[in-house]
């Protein structure tokens, strides 16, 4: 095969993407024919069957080094004064290009085998859904990819005005910060799957019983509620040290930067790194995220509202739109102001409460999500067996204050104001989120009442907007109050819809 240069404009990616995906390839179906072999196998005829899939292994990693060969091979990429193309493909040859002036996002990542070879993976987005509004070169070396970092996020303009605020380090790692990993709702997530995790590999061993068996006899002399209570705590043991492990992973050598002419950067990770890149045209302002168990210890994440973050599966898993790990509320407040260029943060503004209607409300709603499970237990207990009615009796006296003190917290967290360039609204208890929403970003309001809200006097208004999620609702809010604050905050966007009562305040509804 011919290893010819392409043209003096064109450049290829690093060949050793071969060896990258060789060892890749390797790891998995070393991860997959161990447990299989051992589970399938039985001992004395164990190595010959070693050697069947050491066979098997080595022809897959051969088929897999030598596919990538060619798209290596196929695949090249070229930076021109006005556009980024990308061309790849053996049978099927695909051309792709972005305008640059379009490009807003250039991440860089790197796994810990790149890393170790000096490379990274390169994703040019313009910030728009679907697959086509991204370039993906894979891999590059670490120069290439800052040299096309700062080519493609060149931009003739000065940065936003706003403020006097620093350029260089925002914020950068505190590792007291770690103390707010087990709180958050990774720690029982990764308790059950670890669980479960033991459970299948024992099943795939064929030693599930065995299992079984070792823990009953360790709890053989204890009452039944304590042995539940011992491994509940032993798993929530193993989610916390494995939420532990998992922020050092993430947010390890965490550093927030503004960069000249305006790009916000983030960059983070212990063996995979990251560097994400925003630019701040692009930024609509930012949600301050207090999950339950951070904002009981006084913690907070920031995370960006902008249009240019893209969607795609993974960038979400990466948490790609924070800008701040959880940290005291303070510090976050401050990062919030240093990113929007702000003197005095908008999510620290002094909030409108909501009417006493609105908390009665969330007390049915959170009322009905248990009785009504309760109810159900009751009818077939008393059809079925007497412990479903011992369960019911359980649940309702457990779950129902539970479910009383999530209520007062949700109406003690609703609220919306207008500070400055931003409105905030701020709704939730188990993710309570704090949005301040550029007001230029509104690009429409959806006011919904129902018949029970129209009876109550409250209305819900959504701002709509191409940032972030799209839609910011300020919930169950005072009919006339919050039609006006939706009037003042956009003006000329909602008054043609709005009743008005001897040329005053707004009355009616949208």
């Amino acid at each position: 095969m011919s290893t010819a240069a392409p043209p003096a404009d064109w450049r290829r990616l690093d060949p050793r993407t071969v060896l990258v995906t060789a060892l890749v390839v390797a790891g998995v179906v070393a991860g997959a024919a161990i447990p299989v072999t051992l589970g399938l196998t039985r001992w004395s005829s164990l190595p010959a069957a070693v050697l069947q899939v050491l066979a098997g292994a080595v022809l897959v990693v051969g088929a897999a080094a030598g596919a990538d060969r060619v798209r290596w091979h196929r695949t090249r990429y070229r930076v021109g004064a006005e556009r980024v193309d990308l061309h790849t493909g053996l049978l099927i040859v695909k051309r792709r290009s972005l305008a640059r002036g379009r490009i807003r996002t250039v991440d860089l990542t790197a796994n810990p085998i790149l890393r170790l070879l000096g490379l990274v993976t390169v994703r040019i987005g313009t910030g728009e859904q679907g697959s086509e509004s991204t370039l993906e070169l894979d891999p590059v070396t670490r120069a290439e990819g800052e040299r096309l970092r700062r080519l493609l996020l060149e931009r003739a303009t000065t940065a936003p005005s706003g403020g006097a605020h620093r350029e260089g380090e925002l914020a950068v790692l505190d590792p007291r910060w770690i103390r707010y990993a087990p709180v958050s709702f990774v720690a029982p997530m990764l308790g059950g799957a670890a669980a479960g995790a033991v459970m299948q590999v024992s099943d795939w061993v064929g030693a599930q019983g065995d299992v079984i068996e070792w823990i009953g006899d360790r709890f053989r002399d204890t009452p039944l509620l304590w042995m539940i209570v011992i491994l509940v705590l032993a798993a929530l043991v193993a989610g916390v040290l494995g939420a532990l492990g998992l922020w050092v992973e993430m947010w390890w050598n965490y550093r927030l930067e503004r960069e000249p002419g305006g790009t916000l950067r983030v960059r983070r990770g212990l063996f995979t790194s990251r560097s994400i890149s925003v630019e701040e045209a692009r930024l609509r302002g930012v949600d301050l995220v207090e999950p339950l168990g951070v904002r009981l210890v006084g913690a907070a994440r920031l995370d960006a509202i902008t249009t240019g973050l893209a969607k795609d599966t993974e960038a979400r898993n990466a948490d790609h739109n924070t800008l701040l790990p959880a940290a005291p509320r303070s510090r976050a407040d401050t990062v919030a102001a240093d990113v929007l260029r702000e003197a005095v943060t908008p999510t620290g503004a002094a909030l409108t409460p909501h009417p006493r209607a609105a908390r009665g409300r969330r007390l049915r709603w959170s009322l009905a999500a248990v009785l009504g499970p309760v109810l159900i237990l009751t009818v077939l207990g008393a059809l079925l067996t007497p412990v479903l009615l011992w369960i019911a009796l359980g649940c309702a006296v457990v779950l129902a204050p539970v479910a009383v003190a999530l209520a007062l917290d949700a109406y003690r967290g609703l609220g919306h104001a207008l500070s400055g360039r931003y409105l905030v609204t701020r709704s939730g208890t188990v993710r309570r989120s704090t949005a301040a929403l550029e007001r230029a970003g509104v690009i429409g309001w959806t006011v919904k009442q129902s018949v029970f809200q129209r009876r109550a006097g409250l209305v819900s208004i959504t701002a709509t907007t191409a940032a972030g999620g799209g839609a910011y609702t300020v919930y169950d809010a005072d009919a006339s109050e919050g039609l006006g604050f939706a009037a003042e905050a956009v003006p000329g966007l909602l008054e043609p819809f709005l009743e008005r009562s001897g040329g005053t305040g707004a009355t009616g509804g949208a």
